[in-house]
């Protein structure tokens, strides 16, 4: 869960990056693998610009980018679900091996690491979304930034080279960057302080982003983290997960009365 939260302040790290930094500009004439990602980026999403809107391009490219990297996220999302699951038997494992000494340190680490792999855990798993995304990330908001051809154009009330004007785009993208983290959480059988710490710290983080960006960053922010509350909505519901919970705890109880009761009548029938 450590892990998580580190991993959680590298994205908010990397987007207070992305803000302050950026390329010149990039047009088809430039040279390097770099800034040719860039351009291709940017040729995508103008060719996904229906009759030259530049913001329905954004959209569809970011829904584009998002369902392509759907499996990746949804190997992500089971193997967090897992370690939440976990989370009794990994403090199980603290108490028994609390890590006063070295040796007791050691055999935490390799008890974690049996737990884990007898439940079919992979950290790896857990983090290769991160490391594919970023990447990604990185390119799309300069190709929104330094693609002439992208910083043009009205979309709604926006003018897509420049910040909102009313904080419309911010104020979605940080409740919508909070949803998907209180979703995410909402199952786990035990709270965590510093996980709760980052569900409220993350869309402060999105907001002031937003709200110094371009709005065609900011709009495929929304979009990006709109996607995100509907996957886990419809592959990962934390209500739907909570209620197949307590059917198995119920059904638990009803087996264990129905062992009662029948020793109870055997019981009699001597």
């Amino acid at each position: 869960m450590k892990k998580k939260v580190k991993w959680a302040s590298l994205s908010a790290f990397v987007l207070l990056f992305l803000s302050a930094c950026g390329t010149g500009e990039v047009t088809s004439q430039s040279t390097g693998i770099w800034d040719q990602l860039i351009y291709w980026f940017a040729s995508m999403i103008q060719f996904l610009s229906i009759n030259g809107q530049i913001g329905i391009g954004i959209i569809l490219f970011t829904i584009l980018i998002r369902t392509l990297l759907l499996p990746l996220f949804q190997i992500q999302m089971e193997s967090n679900r897992k370690m939440q699951d976990l989370q009794p038997q990994l403090r199980a494992l603290q108490e028994q091996y609390p890590g006063t000494d070295l040796d007791s340190r050691q055999a935490l680490t390799e008890a974690t690491r049996a737990l884990y792999k007898e439940h079919g855990v992979s950290m790896r798993s857990s983090m290769m979304p991160l490391f594919i995304q970023l990447p990604i990330l990185m390119i799309l908001y300069n190709a929104l930034t330094s693609v002439e051809a992208l910083k043009v154009g009205q979309f709604l009330w926006l003018n897509l080279g420049e910040t909102d004007p009313y904080f419309i785009l911010p104020l979605l993208a940080a409740a919508l960057t909070f949803a998907s983290s209180w979703l995410t959480n909402k199952a786990a059988l035990e709270k965590n302080g510093a996980l709760t710490v980052m569900m409220y710290t993350m869309p402060l983080v999105i907001f002031f982003f937003a709200i110094n960006a371009a709005s065609g960053v900011a709009l495929y922010w929304t979009v990006s983290n709109a996607y995100q509350v509907f996957q886990t909505l419809l592959l990962n519901n934390p209500f739907k997960i909570i209620a197949e919970r307590q059917a198995k705890i119920d059904e638990e109880k009803e087996r264990q009365a129905r062992i009662r009761r029948a020793k109870k009548k055997a019981g009699k029938k001597k």
